[in-house]
This record gives C-alpha cells, sequence and structure tokens, in this order.
C-alpha cells in the first residue's frame, strides 16, 4: 500500500464523520419543532456508510487498480422509523383537532453521544493524516 492512499482512506474518513456531525446537527435543531400532522413531523435522520477496499492493498496481490478507492463511502441518508411523540395539548397553536401535537423521533442524548463519537473520529483521522505527512517528510530527509 502506497503512503499515499493513506491520505485518501483518512480523507474519506473524515469526510464521512463531516456528513454525520451535519446530520446529527439537523436533528438537534429540529428535535422540539411541533407538527399538527404525523405526515408533517420531522424525523430523525442517520447516514449509512459503507467500507470501501482496494483489492490491491493486499500485500500478494498485482498493483492492478492502485487508483481504485479504498476507506469509507456514505451511501445515503436514511429516516428513522422510530415511533413519533404525540402528546396531548390542546392549546398548542399547532394542536390537530383532537389536542394532539406531534413531536419527532430524535433522541436528544443519542445524537449528543453520536455527535462526540464522530468528533473524535474526525479527530483521529486528522492525526492518522499529520502521522503520515510526518512520515513523508522524514523519508525526504533520509537523502541529506
Amino acid at each position: 500500500m502506497a503512503l499515499g492512499n493513506v491520505f485518501n482512506i483518512a480523507g474519506s474518513g473524515m469526510s464521512a464523520q463531516s456528513v454525520r456531525i451535519n446530520t446529527t446537527a439537523s436533528n438537534l435543531a429540529n428535535a422540539q419543532t411541533a407538527s399538527s400532522s404525523i405526515d408533517e413531523t420531522y424525523r430523525a435522520r442517520k447516514p449509512v456508510f459503507a467500507a470501501t477496499y482496494n483489492k490491491a492493498m493486499d500485500l500478494g496481490a498485482p498493483q492492478v487498480n492502485a487508483d481504485s478507492e479504498a476507506g469509507v463511502r456514505v451511501m445515503g441518508i436514511v429516516e428513522s422509523d422510530a415511533p413519533l411523540q404525540p402528546r396531548y395539548e390542546p392549546h398548542h397553536p399547532m394542536a390537530n383537532e383532537e389536542g394532539y401535537v406531534y413531536y419527532p423521533n430524535v433522541n436528544v442524548v443519542e445524537e449528543m453521544t453520536d455527535m462526540i463519537s464522530a468528533s473524535r473520529s474526525f479527530q483521529v483521522n486528522v492525526e492518522v493524516m499529520n502521522n503520515a505527512k510526518q512520515m513523508v517528510q522524514r523519508v525526504l530527509t533520509l537523502g541529506q
């Protein structure tokens, strides 16, 4: 595996964690939005990741597809199937005819945990890039 691939892999991880943080921020921003209809209520969203593996990274494999991707790919963002939170609040301006207001299925504690995890994963990928950069710099000084 070429050292340059490390930058691509860590970069794809950083990009994936950025999507995760943005999705979590969107969920937190909409956690207390109210709606009078089930169809109009915000639903929590989660990114779906897939690991991409380059066969050329195998030590015994010939370097035929050295330019193909390896790392993390965002497959999409899916909505949560968890039930919405109906609350009986007849004096709320968004209440329906029966007096119910629907709130999103966002679990704030879970979202904060996801945000911390995504932030730490992003930081780890930054450290990987910094270490790879230092290794490249040290290799360049070997000839001096």
